[in-house]
Formats: structure tokens, C-alpha cells, sequence
């Protein structure tokens, strides 16, 4: 199974939209892009496995496996990049600015819910990350 989030990356946070074959799931949002640095940016762009995980904080969600220079990226609930996230990815169901969204754990509960409706297979589960940079609202760069 394959999801495709296509992501506008913004000097403060990242926005993104979920999709799968070409059908809309969700919103992203994530940190903004600083070179891949552990804890303070977003994941590159790329092709990544997705794994169902559980942890007693965030219960049952994602992981997002071999990103390059990194581990333990997750896809949990956070409303704001920022303030919530150390480089991982969160769903949410409206976006309300760059890197904050509202209604995540609902967003996550329907992701999750989508994939296992679609995962009768068993087959693997990736993650297609397309993204475009935007410098301060003026274009792309």
C-alpha cells in the first residue's frame, strides 16, 4: 500500500495532504526544513516504510522506518509542530496555519482506520514524501 503526502515547507513549519491514490485521507504538519537535524526538522523527502506501532503515550500510531540520519520518527497526534513535535509527522483534520492543525488524535484514528481497511493484504505500507519550499509566502524557491 502506498500513501503519498505532498508538503509545502514554509521557513516556520510544514504543511502537507495525505493521500491515497489520489483519494484525500488527512492533513500533515510537521517542522520546518533544517537540513535533517535531529530533534528540529521535518524528514526528508523520499520513500519511507510505515509500520503500525504502540506506545503508552500515544497508544497505537506509526513509525517511519530507515530515514536516513535519523530514528524513532513517529506519525502521532501534536495541533502544533512546533510546540508538540521533535521531528516527527502529525495528522490533523484542518489545517489553521503553517505547522498547526487542529483535531490530530481524530486525524490519526482515521488514518489508522483507512489503512486497516485497506491493508486485507498484509502486503508492506510505504510513505511517498513530495515536497516544494516556499520562502515567506513569495513562491517557490
Amino acid at each position: 500500500m502506498e500513501l503519498q503526502l505532498f508538503r509545502n515547507q514554509f521557513e516556520g513549519g510544514t504543511n502537507g495532504a495525505l493521500f491515497h491514490q489520489g483519494k484525500f485521507i488527512c492533513f500533515m504538519i510537521e517542522l520546518p526544513w533544517k537540513e535533517n537535524a535531529r530533534n528540529v526538522s521535518c524528514i526528508p523527502g523520499g520513500r519511507y516504510e510505515l509500520a503500525l506501532w504502540y506506545t503508552d503515550r500515544f497508544k497505537h500510531h506509526l513509525v517511519v522506518k530507515n530515514v536516513t540520519g535519523r530514528s524513532g520518527i513517529l506519525v502521532h497526534p501534536a495541533n502544533n509542530a512546533v510546540k508538540e513535535l521533535r521531528g516527527c509527522l502529525a495528522p490533523v483534520m484542518h489545517l489553521t496555519g503553517i505547522g498547526t492543525g487542529v483535531l490530530s488524535r481524530k486525524a490519526l484514528e482515521k488514518l489508522l482506520l483507512f489503512i486497516e481497511r485497506c491493508r486485507m493484504k498484509k502486503e508492506p505500507l510505504f510513505l511517498n514524501i513530495t515536497s516544494a519550499v516556499f520562502d515567506a509566502g513569495e513562491g517557490t524557491n
